[in-house]
């Protein structure tokens, strides 16, 4: 019995996960449109603009970290979205010192984590940055000249 409610439960779940991607994706465009217009509007030879622009930019960058985090399953992807999420509540113009120092430590410790408890087994294809291309395929460094060239 265990194991057939796991058969179902397992593909379910999936399933409400990328439902809810979709969901929040379509609110971060909507909220991308809605914020687009609204931005047009403001004043911009105002700070408080600026700091808005930013501000909405962030949010709409965790709304797509949440969606790739329910989508992947990437530890990487859950560290991301942490990280943005921080940034976040950096850049607002009311924070005290405890706020802001609190925040950096939190973004360092991230940043430590996963840099010393991940392995490399834990990241999607590609998403190491600029490393090593995969074997097979050394690219146009190592194929042999074209003909009539040395």
């Amino acid at each position: 019995m265990k194991i057939e409610f796991k058969r179902f439960f397992v593909p379910a779940v999936r399933v409400l996960e990328r439902a809810m991607a979709l969901i929040v994706l379509a609110c971060v465009v909507v909220a991308m449109i809605k914020g687009g217009i609204t931005l047009a509007g403001m004043d911009w030879s105002a700070k408080e603009t600026f700091y808005e622009l930013i501000y909405r930019i962030l949010l709409l960058v965790i709304g797509l970290e949440l969606v790739r985090m329910l989508i992947t399953h990437s530890l990487g992807a859950v560290l991301e979205l942490l990280a943005f999420v921080i940034a976040r509540k950096m850049l607002k113009p009311d924070l005290t010192a405890t706020d802001i120092i609190l925040s950096v430590l939190a973004f360092v410790i991230l940043l430590a984590g996963r840099k010393h408890l991940m392995s490399t087994t834990c990241y999607d294809e590609g998403e190491l940055g600029a490393g090593p291309e995969p074997r097979g395929n050394e690219g146009p460094a190592s194929s042999p000249p074209a003909p009539g060239r040395s």
